[in-house]
């Protein structure tokens, strides 16, 4: 039952909020793809439930939200102020095209050292893969045993729900997330199949082509009332019939591309020379990467996925319609190789091109040694228990996309007709605005004129 939640630490009831049903039972998560950031995530989630590890990089779990005015010194836990699932709560399924169980799948990964392996290895043992829904057409790099066969993707589809229907009652979850953390496919345009719920359907019956692997999980996901999020730049939830689908059966949807490494450092930079009205000329990122994203990202069609997700950063921050002067003529250039010895230590290369007062140039350089799974895992874990927050929220549950999640996304989600907002900060601020309201606290604007009347 629906209950109307006190603020933390005043006992005043708040003026407004929505209702927010209380956290009962098991939350089950999904993954299609179960490789380095999926098995980073759950044997992270393990390593701190057993209490030798912290949860790192995680808003739900060490991060503050200031409340009232910056003198009353209120400043509770993201997770003492909204009701969310306990680390706890959380058990665990995936699909992947290898018969790997999670412990093995770690350990060819190569993220995470022995030791910390073996001390999770029976939990991480016990979780298999199911069959995936997987087609060489759309991830042109990959090729694997354990494949769901069906005469039409709808077959594929049905086959996805039962076992979404099968792992909510073996483990005895009351409610679901699935998350995508599977490999970027090959780039699609929106088409008429993605049009409407029916053209969908119709579509994933006729086995139209414009119907990725990625969309059917969704799909499936969606009809079965299971929040999805979309950890790859694929086209995935971001069409009409899956905004109609989420909205129609209270399953929230966000997305797209984990903002991990360099998008990640854009998103922190670019926001800074705005802000100072410092000029922009070039901008070229180069990445080697050489884990299983890397493999696929060598691809052709699935790195013209990836770069339309990582081009559209600064166009969007920077605003160059309104400052024509300043970053009317950028020259934005990604390059992504894959390079096996790396393995999942991403490394990212940015020589940016800025210009200053009276338009003399200056130049910035950085070189990123980033761990792509561990940047991703405390990411997956927050949308998770954000997404289920969505869904027990009266205010969110139907409308769709949840805008307020582009914190964690390259590409982020919004309605129909509104351009994304990709400043880190003005995402954050959205995010913790989201949950102030939810919970009938005052929004911080950060005025701060009431501190001089």
């Amino acid at each position: 039952m629906a209950t109307r939640q006190k603020s933390v630490k005043t006992g005043k009831k708040p003026k407004t909020g929505s209702e927010i049903q209380v956290p009962k039972g098991k939350l089950g998560v999904m993954i299609p793809g179960m490789g380095a950031v999926a098995t980073t995530f759950v044997a992270g989630v393990e390593a701190v439930r057993k209490g030798f590890a912290t949860p790192i990089g995680s808003l739900t779990q060490m991060g503050t939200i200031r409340l009232g005015r910056r003198t009353e010194s209120r400043a509770p836990k993201v997770n003492e102020f909204v009701p969310l699932a306990g680390l706890n709560d959380l058990v665990f399924t995936g699909w992947d095209i290898f018969e790997d169980d999670m412990h093995a799948a770690a350990s060819n990964a190569g993220v995470l050292e022995r030791e910390l392996l073996d001390q999770v290895k029976p939990f991480l043992s016990s979780i298999k893969p199911r069959k995936a829904v997987f087609d060489r057409n759309y991830v042109k790099r990959l090729d694997g045993p354990n494949v769901k066969k069906g005469k039409t993707k709808m077959d594929l589809a049905e086959q996805v729900r039962q076992d979404i229907r099968d792992f909510k009652k073996s483990s005895g979850a009351s409610r679901l997330v699935t998350i995508w953390c599977g490999s970027t496919e090959t780039f699609i345009e929106p088409g008429e199949a993605h049009q409407s719920v029916k053209a969908f359907e119709k579509a994933l019956t006729q086995n139209d082509e414009s119907v990725a692997p990625s969309m059917i999980y969704a799909y499936a996901s969606l009809m079965e009332a299971v929040p999805f999020a979309n950890g790859a730049p694929n086209l995935t939830v971001d069409i009409p019939a899956m905004h109609e689908l989420s909205r129609r059966n209270e399953a929230p949807i966000c997305g797209k591309d984990f903002k991990t490494g360099q998008t990640l450092i854009k998103t922190i930079l670019a926001p800074g020379f705005k802000a100072r009205l410092l000029g922009l000329s070039g901008w070229y990122s180069t990445n080697i990467l050489g884990n299983r994203d890397g493999e696929v990202l060598d691809d052709p069609g699935s790195f013209k996925t990836k770069e339309e997700s990582k081009l559209g950063v600064l166009e969007h921050i920077l605003q160059p319609r309104l400052y024509p002067e300043l970053y009317g003529k950028i020259f934005h250039k990604v390059r992504i190789n894959y390079y096996p010895p790396r393995g999942d230590n991403k490394e990212g290369w940015d020589n940016i091109d800025i210009f200053g007062w009276l338009g003399y140039p200056m130049q910035i350089k950085v070189d990123f040694l980033c761990r792509d799974s561990i940047l991703a895992a405390p990411i997956v874990l927050d949308l998770v228990l954000f997404l289920d927050l969505a869904q027990r929220t009266s205010e969110l549950r139907d409308i769709g996309v949840q805008e307020w999640l582009s914190f964690y996304f390259k590409s982020p989600m919004t309605a129909p007709g509104l351009y994304p907002e990709h400043d880190l900060f003005i995402q954050l601020m959205k995010l913790k605005n989201t949950l102030r309201h939810l919970r009938g606290e005052e929004l911080i604007t950060h005025l701060g004129l009431e501190y001089y009347d």
